[in-house]
């Protein structure tokens, strides 16, 4: 197995930057005639196809299109969740084509950070408990003081002990948001972050989610079918029946 990556490991595996043979390496994700097809009792049905884009360090990116337009799955082969049928995708700088699925859960735990719509949290741990868990896998000394911060930062120092169980919607993914910029990580995808949240709720998330993207400097990718949510993003790629049809550039002060 081998890693391309710029972070010490700790694991004994060998760590290689990508080569600087273009400006790939300032992408954070990058993507190239990207495909996905899958059997279907009608013979092959093709969820994406021809796929190019990348996204620079920093940069924040909305995915929107209709239900079924290919979001979820493009977001999870940008995170190197599932495999294409044709094509590549970078993630911070490292070709997920040249790893195995250890390696590429690896390169996940060290740059990679998720916000899901179902929150995600581990039921039988408390807030502060699931905050901690990327630190601890991570060999941090001081899991518990940071993911207590991370809380703070959140609005839920107070919250710390109790159990999803025992949170709100909206609390509940302020905790998935605090797990998720624990890492300190290069990327952060979200898939559908306010899709169970109420109008008001959800704006208190979006709010809480560019506040910390801005203070970390992390790539952003988010899919949605909210247009309001979407706007806050720098660009915005629209999926169409498995194609990119079109992009929208923030305009300046907007």
């Amino acid at each position: 197995m081998r890693v391309e990556s710029d972070r010490e490991t700790g694991s004994g595996i060998s760590v290689t930057a990508a080569p600087p043979s273009d400006n790939r390496t300032e992408a954070m994700v990058r993507v190239e005639n990207l495909r996905k097809e899958v059997l279907s009792p009608e013979g092959p049905l093709v969820i994406l196809d021809d796929i190019h884009f990348q996204i620079g360090r920093g940069e924040s990116v909305a995915v929107v299109g209709a239900s079924g337009s290919g979001k979820s799955t493009l977001l999870s082969l940008l995170a190197g969740l599932d495999a294409p049928s044709r094509g590549r995708v970078w993630l911070a700088g490292v070709d997920l084509g040249g790893l195995d699925e250890d390696g590429r859960a690896l390169l996940r735990a060290q740059r990679v950070g998720f916000v899901f719509q179902s929150f995600q949290l581990l039921l039988g741990l408390t807030a502060l408990e699931n905050v901690m868990l990327p630190l601890e896998l991570a060999g941090q000394a001081e899991a518990g003081r940071l993911a207590l911060e991370l809380l703070d930062r959140v609005g839920l120092k107070a919250r710390a002990r109790h159990y999803p169980s025992q949170l709100s919607g909206g609390e509940q993914q302020r905790v998935a948001i605090a797990r998720a910029f624990a890492g300190n990580p290069d990327v952060l995808f979200a898939d559908e972050p306010t899709g169970n949240l109420d109008q008001k709720t959800g704006h208190r998330i979006i709010e809480l989610l560019f506040a910390l993207n801005r203070e970390q400097g992390t790539t952003l990718v988010l899919v949605t079918h909210d247009l309001e949510l979407a706007a806050y993003c720098d660009r915005i790629l629209e999926l169409d029946d498995g194609r990119l049809r079109g992009e929208k550039r923030k305009t300046e002060g907007g």
